[in-house]
């Protein structure tokens, strides 16, 4: 039996990948955390075989967490389950530890391989993310580009940047743009992720020493 743990921050996800599992006999769900920090606390007397792990969660990403889990449980195998698939983000979960990359939009064939194969020790790409993979090896050879070490902003996160880098709060930037608050905070979150940064300071940093504002 494979004993599965979940994070993610919306339940009905976890409630999703709990019903496509539940009539696999070699897959059990043994528990779930609704972010980063309450399953860091709960891991080491659980000791699952594979975590399902979201990357993108309010608080400790799943990119510092895939980080952490692994200097807790060393052994354990951790697919990536997210809705991102830039290949700088591939690379980043795969450098802390991820065993596997998995898009959400995924069938569920895909994702009972994905955990029968991590659960080997072995890697697991989904079809979708092989492909971003191998693209972005076919293009290697091209001239380096700094600002491609990062996943491409869209048009409305690079507005909310330029008004994080003039110094505007959420409220200021929410009201200039006709946008709710908490789709500032998405927006923004997104890019923490994206860059694989903590918090704004650093977002800022790495917005101006890359220009990804322009």
């Amino acid at each position: 039996m494979i004993n599965v743990f979940i994070i993610d921050d919306h339940q009905m996800v976890i409630e999703g990948f709990k019903l496509l599992l539940q009539n696999e006999s070699e897959i059990e769900v043994i528990g779930h955390a609704l972010n980063a920090e309450d399953a860091i606390e709960k891991l080491p007397s659980i000791h699952p075989d594979v975590i399902l792990l979201d990357i993108n969660m309010p608080g400790m990403n799943g990119i510092d967490a895939c980080k952490e889990i692994v200097k807790i449980l060393p052994t354990v195998n951790i697919i990536a389950i997210t809705m991102h698939k830039e290949s700088s983000l591939i690379k980043m979960m795969l450098g802390n530890g991820a065993k596997g990359y998995v898009l959400k939009n995924a069938g569920k064939a895909e994702l009972v391989e994905s955990i029968k194969t991590v659960s080997k020790g072995k890697m697991y790409l989904d079809k979708a993310s092989n492909e971003i993979v191998l693209n972005k090896m076919g293009n290697s050879k091209k001239k380096p580009n700094t600002s491609s070490l990062f996943p491409k902003l869209s048009n409305r996160e690079k507005d909310v940047l330029k008004l994080i880098l003039d110094e505007h709060t959420t409220h200021e930037i929410a009201e200039k743009l006709f946008i709710g608050f908490g789709t500032v905070e998405t927006h923004r979150r997104n890019m923490l992720i994206k860059t694989g940064t903590r918090n704004t300071a650093g977002l800022v940093r790495v917005a101006l020493e890359y220009e990804l504002n322009k």
